[in-house]
């Protein structure tokens, strides 16, 4: 990634460009405003499969051609996408076995979006077919800087193909019937497979599904994405290796496993679209750029599409007020994004997304958007020293593909009404209030373990396997904190309760047992008094936790489990664990957090701080940027700094001080020699 860089000067700036959309008289305005706005980046084609290929083997790429050498005249990098998220109605014509079969059993039909089964062999066919034609054009043009492969994969589909799929995907995984009949319990219930074409992919249960077979399924339909991908990108890869290649990930995803994707990614890049509805969506925000910079051990990512300012997918699409934009992009490249990138350039005049925001909006250059995009682009030119940096933490938080789909696409649990990244953002956002610095990490293997952190919060781990839940009590032994919340180490990696009571791999780990779960009733709240006297409410759920090695940090001061701990704290090893044992209010859980962060010797540089301004820092050897983002509209801010350094968006020295205006920013650089 470092010569994409160099090529475009820094940060990568720009949005989709869907050329194929306008006329060519509107293509010399695009390049001339993209200048004048200082876009010096573009994804490009990805919709384009019907534009190029109109008819089965009949390419007409002439207008592509023209787009990239009008690129390239104006200086302008294109990220070239694999247009095979858009199958022509041609293909589904010819094969409408490509089409999706949704678990209902009912046809996904043209006109939709996503539309291909990615378990089908023809889709797969055709779809290597214009992936080659593209890369024998183009991968050696000088426009192209990076390969866009397809976008946002996320199709589920029900199809004999994907059964196919499934059961080639099940032999590799198990070998054998009799190991996959074991890891699925199939003796319950009589579900015994006795052959390999017996097994089908699950569809809408009508009772209750075997949770083993839906958890596999969940895994099987990431990986068959993965397969697509991997398909095009080893295509593209096999006319020029140098040039880096990428898909694009989506925001809290839950269909497709980004740990096991981002090895496989020269960049890993990220759409996400804040609701400038929600107060708190910046929290949320902050949280996916941790997690999509940690999903490559911290390298720089991409942000590939945001909005400028209202999108069109939901019930109510609020405009982003002035400011908003320009402060979520600095976000973004406050957490080691090395790109401000945007859905779409210039507005669709038609089609779902017509009242899509874009860079150039309908109201065109004129506009209060492209003038705040203008405003940005200059902004960007002179963060150029930060790209390539990133940032480092001393706390972790656990984020788990397999147990978010244990969680909340399978059954059978005490509850039904789970949400996984709802818990884990309990737990993030008070170490974001209080601006500490923080990775994202897999349950899965590494061969670092967790080497490099002091804390390690753990929400939720409800599904684990017996290498994520050694690495975590490895974690501890060898002097580690870690805060785990209730329904953690429950099942392994088959969706199997583990032996031995709850909560199974944790036990030694808490220093407790846990006889039951205790789901509470709607509306049914508890108190819960800590040791210092300090008393709060706790709803939800409740573990009937009995203590051994643990000690109690707060009891249940009513109800039937009265006396009996609510929160535990248990030396193990080296290391401190501390487990909440109730769903604790929001003020509660956060000082639980924030007391078992301090005791581990972590403190934030920016304590006292107000929690709406952002406090963040990227850097490498030479150089530290201190990121100061004031999310209040309202209220300005005055923030210390360690020393003195210069404010690169205003070229100005800083003493030691920097003084916010509502929504206001600043960039510091400071020297480390």
């Amino acid at each position: 990634m470092d010569a994409f860089r160099d090529r475009v000067g820094g940060l990568a700036f720009g949005g989709d460009y869907n050329p194929e959309q306008w006329e060519p008289s509107v293509w010399r305005e695009d390049v001339r405003l993209m200048r004048e706005a200082g876009v010096n980046t573009v994804s490009l084609g990805v919709f384009a499969w019907a534009s190029l290929e109109p008819e089965p083997g009949t390419y007409t790429f002439g207008w592509l051609d023209d787009v990239m050498d009008l690129l390239h005249e104006h200086g302008i990098s294109v990220n070239l996408a694999t247009p095979t998220a858009a199958p022509p109605v041609w293909l589904t014509h010819l094969h409408p076995e490509v089409f999706p079969i949704m678990a209902d059993g009912e046809p996904f039909g043209f006109g939709n979006r996503l539309h291909y089964d990615p378990s089908s062999p023809i889709y797969r066919e055709y779809a290597a077919r214009i992936t080659t034609r593209l890369a024998e054009r183009y991968s050696f043009h000088p426009a192209l800087a990076m390969w866009h492969i397809s976008n946002e994969y996320g199709p589920t589909a029900y199809n004999e193909a994907a059964s196919a799929g499934f059961r080639r995907w099940l032999r590799r995984r198990y070998g054998d019937l009799d190991t996959l009949n074991d890891a699925w319990t199939t003796r319950f219930w009589g579900q015994v497979y006795t052959d390999w074409e017996q097994i089908e992919v699950p569809s809408i249960p009508r009772t209750w599904m075997n949770p083993a077979r839906k958890l596999d399924f969940k895994r099987f339909t990431s990986d068959a994405l993965l397969e697509c991908y991997l398909a095009e990108r080893d295509i593209v890869r096999s006319f020029r290796d140098d040039v880096p290649v990428m898909t694009n990930f989506m925001r809290f995803f839950r269909h497709a496993d980004y740990w096991r994707w981002a090895p496989e990614e020269d960049a890993v890049a990220l759409d996400i679209y804040p609701d400038p509805a929600e107060d708190d969506s910046h929290v949320s925000a902050a949280f996916n750029y941790d997690l999509f910079r940690s999903l490559k051990g911290g390298q720089p990512w991409m942000l590939m599409e945001q909005a400028s300012s209202a999108v069109c997918q939901w019930r109510l699409n609020v405009v982003k007020e002035p400011g908003r934009m320009r402060l979520g992009s600095l976000q973004a490249v406050s957490r080691a994004s090395d790109s401000v990138m945007f859905f779409q350039w210039r507005a669709g005049r038609g089609g779902h997304e017509r009242f899509h925001s874009a860079m150039v909006p309908h109201s065109g250059p004129g506009s209060r958007t492209f003038k705040e995009i203008a405003g940005l682009g200059r902004e960007l030119r002179l963060l150029a020293p930060v790209a390539g940096t990133t940032s480092r933490a001393q706390i972790a938080v656990l984020f788990d593909w397999d147990g978010w789909w244990g969680l909340e696409e399978t059954h059978g649990l005490p509850r039904s009404d789970f949400s996984y990244t709802g818990t884990v953002m309990r737990h993030y956002t008070p170490l974001w209030e209080r601006h500490h610095a923080v990775d994202v990490v897999a349950a899965g293997s590494s061969p670092d373990g967790y080497d490099g952190y002091k804390v390690l919060v753990v929400p939720n781990a409800y599904l684990i396997g017996d290498e994520g839940a050694e690495r975590i009590r490895a974690f501890a032994r060898d002097g580690g904190t870690v805060v785990m919340s209730f329904f953690s180490g429950v099942v392994d990696d088959c969706n199997r309760v583990r032996p031995d009571g709850y909560p199974g791999a944790f036990r030694e780990l808490i220093g407790a047992r846990i006889d039951e779960y205790w789901p509470a009733r709607p509306h049914e709240s508890f108190t819960v008094e800590f040791t210092d006297g300090r008393r709060a409410t706790s709803t939800w759920w409740r573990d009937d936790l009995h203590l051994e090695s643990g000690t109690a940090l707060a009891t249940y001061a009513d109800g039937l489990l009265e006396g009996r701990a609510a929160v535990v704290e248990n030396r193990y090893g080296a290391g401190r664990v501390v487990y909440v044992a109730t769903l604790l209010e929001q003020a509660a859980l956060d000082a639980v957090v924030l007391e078992a962060v301090e005791s581990a010797g972590v403190r934030s540089r920016f304590e006292g701080v107000p929690a709406h301004v952002e406090c963040s820092v990227r850097g490498d050897e030479a150089y530290e940027y201190v990121f100061l983002l004031n999310h209040s509209g309202e209220l300005g801010a005055s923030v210390p700094l360690e020393g003195p350094g210069t404010d690169l968006l205003t070229g100005t020295p800083v003493p030691g001080r920097v003084e916010l205006g509502p929504l206001g920013a600043a960039v510091v650089q400071r020297p480390l020699r």
